[in-house]
């Protein structure tokens, strides 16, 4: 203890350039927003920022005795299967279904009640490190159509993308910087509602 104790004192942390600059007018209310530079994670100074923070806590964190066996009992504990409930689109039913320790849940699809599930979506395989999530996701009515969005790295900014269900083949379409918006079909099938937050 006493040694990670000077470890942190000894450690400078990283100073943060403040903004002064950066106001953002809300509805006539001025709100200085002094660090809103580092929401941007491709900025080399964003990520000076954070390679600093890395070479303080990773020789702190590495440094405690119990962090190993803290992992394995959380690994013990949380592997085992983890099922949704089972939904109904169109003719086909779905559900989410996690082995154990996967990053996500995979989407599963069966043609009736009888039928052998098979993999319909698998979030884990859209990126080698695991760094790119699904999103908000939905079936149009029919259960013909399947708009997803996905995040990378953590971001809220979402990419929703289409798919045609019976041949899990995706379509040109593609929505970009899409926010904190779920997605509604239109009875018709044709098209569906979303939100996107505008910048100012």
């Amino acid at each position: 203890w006493s040694e990670r104790v000077k470890m942190a004192t000894k450690n400078k942390y990283p100073l943060v350039r403040r903004d002064e600059n950066e106001i953002e007018d809300c509805f006539g209310t001025k709100v200085p927003d002094p660090y809103r530079w580092l929401e941007d994670p491709d900025c080399e100074e964003t990520q000076a920022f954070v390679k600093a923070q890395n070479e303080i806590s990773q020789p702190y964190l590495a440094s405690c005795s119990a962090r190993d066996k803290f992992h394995a009992r959380m690994k013990e504990l949380y592997d085992y299967p983890k099922y949704s409930a089972p939904f109904k689109r169109g003719s086909r039913y779905f559900y989410f279904m996690n082995t154990g320790l996967q990053n996500q849940h995979v989407l599963y699809v069966q043609e009736s009640l009888e039928a052998e599930p098979e993999v319909f979506f698998d979030p884990n395989t859209l990126s080698e490190d695991g760094t790119v999530a699904l999103g908000t996701q939905a079936f149009s009515e029919d259960g013909e159509l399947f708009a997803y969005a996905l995040s990378e790295s953590g971001s809220d900014w979402n990419t929703v993308k289409l798919m045609r269900v019976a041949t899990k083949e995706d379509l040109s379409d593609e929505l970009k910087w899409v926010k904190f918006s779920n997605i509604a079909w239109t009875h018709d099938h044709k098209g569906f509602f979303y939100q996107v937050v505008m910048c100012m």
